[in-house]
């Protein structure tokens, strides 16, 4: 061999060892110390905030066996974020973030001890479970705005689309543990368990938030709450690729969210699995998002996110409608894997996207919009899905759920090529897109 060809063997040898193994390209957020802090705590501890969803559900379920209240206590626990999130988003821009998440954290602990003395001194009635899960969205009018923009404060822009996605990953992998034990815990010992467990799931979340070192600089403004409340409101009115993604996302928590609040009435009456079946099915959405959060976090670049935000909200459309007609407890299960991988996929790209676009000055008030949409409709969904039910069936309710996501996802990529426009100029605009340099994005179109 000539000493060209072996220099030229070398240098691919190099190069190939100069590329990243695929895990570390995955998992490169969890580089930053903080993000590994937050990461750990908030494993433990949305395990148990799952678990106390779904022991929850079964609560209201068992005492009731009433549709209705199953959507009306979805109802109730959402609603203040669709009312409240504004406050929360202004109260991200301009306190420390980080403080404000220990808050929130903390008013979460409290609340789901409450509960669970509650429920195991038998005290327990329907209206402490409303009064509480009231509660409890108030908190998370501030927590979700707070955390959702703490997020570039621990990893900076440049990994910021991969600790949305790892992130993602957390909650759905919490999504399938917690369920699981939720389904065996409310079967073997009752209810009151899960909610003292997630309690104590706290504890982990602020010895981590405590733990960290984070520059969190407060945000002075000379304007009053409402003022910049407005400001965020119209930037986001006047931006056209943000107000598609958020109309999309409410659609899909209005329309598509519901399933997960009737899951207890496909549990039982249709699927006649009980509440260890009920924690195998939410489990089967949380396996299918897990995976969905991991597709996006195994992505280097946000080339083709507008373009998986249309399919996957169709594929997420024809799963529920295909999952409404299913009367076999496994084949359920298995058409709620692609319900998860879907949803998921969707809002975490969806989120990404906002993020990569939104100025860091408005970062918590167009976050606290993506909280409205994402969990502040789903109240109404929740309600409505559960009045519809009592009506037609909880089958018929899902098809046209499932429908209506179908037709939101042809609306959105009809629209795609004019908002492929804007968002390249808007992300230009920020410097650097999930890490890609602006002489890239000049190149070549960056949003699909």
């Amino acid at each position: 061999m000539t000493r060209a060809r072996k220099s030229a063997a070398a240098d691919k040898r190099g190069a190939k060892t100069a590329i990243p193994p695929k895990w570390a390209t995955t998992l490169r957020a969890l580089r930053h110390r903080n993000f590994q802090l937050f990461f750990s705590g908030q494993l433990i501890s949305l395990t148990g905030t799952w678990m106390q969803s779904v022991a929850q559900a079964w609560l209201v379920y068992s005492m009731t066996k009433s549709a209705l209240l199953l959507g009306s206590v979805g109802f109730a626990s959402q609603i203040p974020v669709f009312l409240f999130a504004p406050f929360g988003g202004i109260t991200a821009d301009r306190v420390n973030r980080q403080r404000l998440v220990i808050a929130t954290q903390t008013c979460s602990m409290i609340l789901a001890g409450i509960l669970a003395w509650l429920t195991l001194s038998g005290r327990i009635h329907v209206w402490h479970i409303f009064l509480l899960a009231g509660l409890l969205g108030v908190v998370n009018a501030f927590d979700i705005p707070g955390r959702q923009s703490f997020l570039i404060d621990m990893v900076g822009k440049e990994d910021l689309m991969n600790a949305i996605a790892l992130n993602s990953s957390m909650f759905n992998g919490a999504r399938v543990i917690g369920p699981a034990i939720a389904g065996i815990l409310v079967a073997r010992i009752g209810e009151g368990w899960c909610f003292a467990a997630n309690s104590f799931s706290y504890i982990a979340v602020l010895i981590g938030l405590l733990l960290m070192k984070v520059r969190s600089v407060p945000r002075i403004s000379n304007r009053s709450p409402i003022e910049d409340i407005i400001e965020g409101f119209r930037w986001v009115n006047r931006t056209k690729i943000i107000r598609s993604l958020l109309f999309l996302i409410g659609l899909v928590s209005l329309v598509g969210m519901p399933y997960t609040v009737l899951m207890p009435v496909f549990a039982d009456k249709i699927l006649h699995g009980g509440a260890r079946g009920l924690g195998i099915l939410m489990g089967a959405t949380g396996v299918g998002a897990l995976f969905g959060a991991l597709t996006l976090a195994a992505k280097t670049g946000i080339k083709g996110l507008g373009r998986w935000v249309t399919i996957t909200c169709a594929t997420l459309g024809i799963s529920l409608f295909l999952f409404s007609f299913s009367t076999s407890f496994w084949l359920s299960a298995a058409l709620l894997l692609p319900c998860g991988y879907s949803m998921m996929l969707q809002m975490a790209c969806s989120n990404t996207l906002i993020q990569t676009i939104v100025p860091d000055h408005l970062r918590g008030r167009v976050m606290s919009l993506y909280s409205m949409m994402f969990m502040g409709m789903a109240p109404f969904g929740a309600f409505f899905g559960g009045a519809l039910a009592n009506r037609i069936g909880a089958p018929m309710t899902v098809a046209v759920g499932g429908i209506a996501c179908v037709l939101g996802a042809i609306w959105f990529g009809r629209a795609l090529p004019e908002l492929r426009i804007e968002a390249r100029r808007l992300i230009v605009a920020q410097g650097l897109a999930g890490g890609e340099p602006v002489q890239e994005l000049n190149a070549q179109p960056v949003e699909e």
